[in-house]
C-alpha cells in the first residue's frame, strides 16, 4: 500500500473528494496470513468493498489496483454490482490471465507504461481492443511498469478520465496495492 504507484493514485483520487482505502494483501507489510497465489486474496478485496460500501452507504465504489492489485482487483470489482468503475494500472497482460475484462461492461480506465516489463505496449494494445465499452487506455510514453519519472502523468489520466466518465468524482474508492 506504500507502493509509489499505488500512493500516487489514492492521492489524485482524493484531490477530486473521493474517499480512499489503501491495504496491503494478506501476508504483506504488517497484514497477516500467507500468500494465496490470487485466491484469498479476492476475499482481501471483497473485504475492503465490504467495508467502504459499510462506510459510504448508498454510494458507488469505484475500484483501482495497480499490477497484482489489477489482476485480482478488478476480477472482483467486475463482479460486485457495488462496483461501479474499474481502473487498472500496470496490467500484467504479457503473463497473467486478464480475460475476466472481455466481460466486464463497467467504464475501465486502463493506464501502461509504454515500456512496462509485464504488460508490453503490443500486448496492452491488443487486449484492450477485446474489452467493452465504455474504456479508456492510457499510454504514458516512456515509462516503465512503476510509472518512474511519470508518476503526474498517472494522476493527469485519472484526472482526464474522471472529467469526461460521467463518473461522479464523489463516489468511493478501494485502491490496492
Amino acid at each position: 500500500m506504500h507502493n509509489k504507484v499505488v500512493y500516487r493514485t489514492a492521492k489524485a483520487l482524493q484531490r477530486r473528494g473521493v474517499p480512499v482505502l489503501r491495504f496491503n494483501f494478506r501476508g504483506v507489510g504488517m497484514s497477516e496470513g500467507s500468500h494465496d497465489r490470487g485466491r484469498g486474496e479476492q476475499d482481501d478485496v471483497r473485504a475492503a468493498i465490504d467495508y467502504m460500501a459499510g462506510e459510504f452507504p448508498g454510494r458507488r465504489v469505484l475500484l483501482a489496483g495497480f499490477s497484482f492489485g489489477a489482476w485480482l482487483g478488478l476480477r472482483v470489482g467486475c463482479e460486485d454490482a457495488r462496483v461501479s468503475a474499474v481502473i487498472g494500472l500496470g496490467l500484467p497482460v504479457d503473463k497473467s490471465d486478464m480475460s475476466y475484462l472481455v466481460s466486464c461492461e463497467k467504464p475501465k480506465l486502463i493506464i501502461q507504461g509504454g515500456k512496462d516489463q509485464f504488460g508490453s505496449h503490443a500486448n496492452i494494445e491488443a487486449f484492450f481492443a477485446t474489452l467493452p465499452e465504455p474504456k479508456r487506455l492510457v499510454i504514458v510514453d516512456g515509462a516503465d511498469h512503476f510509472f518512474t519519472g511519470q508518476l503526474d502523468a498517472v494522476g493527469a489520466a485519472i484526472d482526464g478520465w474522471l472529467d469526461g466518465s460521467g463518473i461522479p468524482s464523489r463516489a468511493a474508492v478501494k485502491n490496492k496495492g
